[in-house]
């Protein structure tokens, strides 16, 4: 009588089903905007209220115009007490960056770190037929490589 073996049930190849890995799956679309024409004392006001580090300037159509962050306020901050001129009545419309790097939102997760890498930006808007549709932060790329951690990485 020969020796048996029992290995068990075996997983069948090729019905796992992988996460899906692109930027659109997890960046966030519910976003605080900025209008150019705001104030620099209620953008400073929303940043702090809403626990955010900047966020997109969109015109009255939704198309991207620019991002303000916490150091664009900082900086007319200093430069409004140096010249001695008050906050409440500047626009963010001369102050935000205007010139705005975005990514794909089909772009892979790991091309998008990379990009941050390459980068240092905190953020990157995401453009679909020249509207304004979410936005893919550092922390965003954290959140998806905690969902696929102990998968393989291809």
């Amino acid at each position: 009588m020969g020796i048996k073996s029992f290995i068990g049930a075996r997983k069948r190849t090729g019905t796992t089903t992988t996460p899906s890995l692109t930027v659109s799956d997890y960046m966030s679309r519910n976003l605080i905007t900025f209008r150019p024409d705001q104030t620099i004392e209620s953008v400073m006001q929303s940043l702090i209220r809403n626990r955010i580090s900047g966020g997109p300037v969109v015109n009255r159509k939704n198309e991207l115009v620019g991002i303000i962050s916490e150091g664009d306020c900082i900086k007319q901050i200093s430069e409004s007490h140096y010249y001695n001129m008050p906050l409440q009545d500047q626009t963010i419309e001369k102050h935000m960056i205007s010139e705005v790097e975005t990514i794909d939102g089909n772009m892979n997760i790991f091309d998008a770190a990379k990009k941050f890498l390459e980068s240092k930006r905190r953020r990157f808007p995401i453009i679909e037929k020249g509207k304004l549709v979410g936005q893919i932060s550092q922390k965003d790329i954290l959140k998806a490589a905690m969902t696929i951690k102990g998968q393989t990485w291809k």
